[in-house]
């Protein structure tokens, strides 16, 4: 079975002095880094930890939203 593609968001925190990604609709699911793709890297593992987490306290998961294209 194929991995769900969560969306994200990847902004620079004054801050915290670094890269901030959220996952669009996993609600507090975010990660660190001091690159935009250290933090997306970091997003991966909690995307991974927030599922698995969801589903043992029986939490309905979202489904991704679809991506579209701007331009």
């Amino acid at each position: 079975m194929n991995k769900p593609f969560y969306p994200a968001i990847v902004f620079y925190s004054d801050e915290d002095q670094g890269y901030i990604a959220k996952a669009v609709d996993l609600k507090g699911c975010s990660a660190f880094g001091e690159t935009p793709e250290q933090a997306l890297k970091e997003l991966e593992t909690a995307v991974e930890l927030w599922l698995s987490v969801a589903e043992q306290d029986h939490v309905e998961i979202p489904a991704p939203s679809p991506i579209t294209a701007f331009g």
